[in-house]
């Protein structure tokens, strides 16, 4: 800040060497005027602040998924009913599990002797068909709906566990999307029917759908189940999943669905193994075995 001085002067006589001024002269006024200079602001820097990305429900899990019980039947299985809208074209992502794997690359880790806490929560008990020590473990990544890569895993009969391994880092390589693909407890076996279960699988130790007295070859773990919602088990009025009629029409052919056109039973046939969706009077299309049955 500076300061400018403006002098006004009277007009008067001034007489050299006199000490008084004319009482008529006006008197002298100094004025002095202030300016500020405000001081401009500088320019910071540039800050880019990025909107919180909105969440995506395309692939979000209903919060109803498993929670509704249906009447169980003499057969066993739940009551049958029509599709939910929200699972008539089912794009879910898998419920959180084993931590997704770093990378998008294939891998496959294969144990003969299966970790004793994975066993403890399979649905493997004394009186199953096939014993503990001829099952393996497979750990293996899957797509998922959502177009993310994920860890699954499987307990299958030792005698398959590198050649089931084979089979789906095929359907990896085609990108075939599962929903999820986890051992089965006895939990998830014991508990009443929901009517929308979709989880892939291999060895459970049960028996076959609508009966009580033959073991299933999933019980030897020589089955392999995919995707059960998308592919059911169909035979007269019998359905499983209960909930998954929509997916009876074949030829609208969606997103996880299996037929003889798909990576999934191109890698089976591979093998040797038979599948559910050419058996006669009844179609398991999710189904793939050792023996065919």
């Amino acid at each position: 800040m500076r300061s400018l001085p403006v002098v006004a002067v009277a007009s008067a006589a001034l007489l050299a060497g006199c000490s008084l001024i004319s009482s008529d002269a006006s008197p002298t006024v100094t004025v002095t005027a202030t300016t500020t200079e405000t001081a401009q602001p500088q320019p910071g820097p540039t800050v880019t602040v990025e909107a919180e990305p909105e969440d995506d429900p395309t692939y979000d899990r209903p919060l109803w998924l498993g929670q509704i019980p249906l009447e169980v039947q003499e057969d066993n299985l739940g009551e049958r009913g029509p599709t939910p809208p929200e699972l008539e074209d089912r794009q879910l992502e898998p419920a959180p599990w084993l931590p997704d794997p770093a990378t998008d690359d294939w891998f496959a880790t294969v144990e003969l002797d299966i970790p004793a806490d994975v066993a403890e929560r399979s649905s493997w008990e004394p009186g199953c068909p096939v014993h503990i020590d001829d099952l393996a473990y497979i750990q293996m990544p899957y797509w998922g709906f959502d177009q993310q890569v994920h860890t699954g895993e499987m307990i299958v009969h030792d005698d398959h566990a590198e050649e089931i391994a084979g089979v789906f880092e095929k359907i990896f390589a085609a990108q075939f999307p599962i929903e999820e693909m986890r051992v089965i407890s006895r939990e998830d076996r014991d508990s009443p029917p929901t009517g929308d279960h979709n989880i892939t699988s291999a060895f459970t130790c049960r028996q076959i759908v609508g009966a009580v007295e033959v073991w299933s070859q999933h019980a030897y773990g020589k089955a392999i189940d995919i995707n059960p919602f998308h592919n059911p088990f169909y035979r007269g009025d019998e359905l499983f999943p209960e909930l998954s009629e929509a997916y009876l029409d074949r030829d609208w052919i969606r997103r996880g669905m299996i037929d003889e056109a798909s990576a999934v039973y191109s890698a089976f046939a591979d093998i040797g193994w038979g599948w559910g969706g050419h058996w006669t009077g009844r179609e398991d299309w999710m189904h793939f075995s050792v023996t065919g049955g």
